[in-house]
């Protein structure tokens, strides 16, 4: 961690208690001498029939800016928007124009925004350990105290204690890591999280041979980045690309 900055202090905050989590909110952002901003990360787009109770980045923005904090200044940003939207949305955000961000997972790298020191993520036991600590990376990048609340309406004891990881531990190999031996490596390019992939001869749980495998992956593609004297492996390979995955 970087001199000067703080640790982000993580809650996972049970259902009963989101009204007060959202007058809190609402007191750090209006209270105080300095200007304080926060994330709210809903984990879809709009509403899906097939998971009624996840919360989407639309209709969450809707409410929130009518029910919830009418007096606050909100925005909105999501994957579907063009880039130049997005830059123009994130660049009020950092200039103070909005005090709140509603957001999709598109934030969860690359931002660098010293006044927001809350991030509240919705239906976080539909990420993994290591992405929740990348969202919370959004937060904590000045000097001021940054806060990371977790919220899930899954009631099943394993899945809070889960996410109670998150208050424990602050280094993201050892959230990696726990994540590996508990939900296992899951389909990373599909909707099934939990269980075995379609690999031989790896362990998940030994997290240096999986380095020494990225650092050997990462010299090939440094010398053959379209993989073209490796036909077999590039035809195995080319399916998971993130052009193939997600084309728009």
């Amino acid at each position: 961690m970087p001199a000067g900055r703080l640790s982000v202090k993580t809650y996972v905050v049970p259902p009963e208690k989101r009204q007060a989590a959202y007058n809190w909110i609402k007191k750090q952002i209006t209270d105080g001498n300095t200007k304080q901003q926060a994330f709210i990360i809903c984990p879809l787009i709009d509403d899906s029939e097939s998971l009624i109770t996840v919360k989407s980045a639309k209709k969450e923005f809707q409410r929130l800016k009518d029910e919830i904090f009418p007096q606050l200044k909100l925005g909105l940003i999501h994957g579907r928007l063009k880039s130049d939207e997005k830059d123009k949305i994130i660049n009020n955000f950092k200039n103070n124009l909005f005090d709140i961000l509603v957001a999709t997972p598109v934030v969860e790298v690359g931002l660098d925004i010293k006044n927001a020191t809350i991030i509240m993520i919705e239906a976080a036991d539909r990420f993994g350990l290591s992405q929740l600590h990348q969202l919370r990376g959004r937060v904590g990048r000045g000097d001021k105290q940054s806060y990371c609340l977790l919220f899930s309406e899954n009631p099943k004891k394993e899945t809070l204690e889960r996410l109670k990881i998150m208050e424990k531990f602050q280094i993201g190999i050892k959230l990696a890591e726990y994540d590996l031996k508990i939900r296992g490596p899951g389909q990373f390019f599909g909707s099934h999280q939990h269980g075995q992939l379609g690999l031989k001869f790896t362990d998940f749980s030994d997290l240096s041979l999986i380095k020494t495998t990225k650092e050997a992956a990462a010299d090939i593609l440094k010398l053959d980045p379209q993989l073209d004297t490796l036909p077999l492996l590039r035809e195995k390979v080319i399916p998971y690309t993130i052009q193939n995955i997600a084309p728009d």
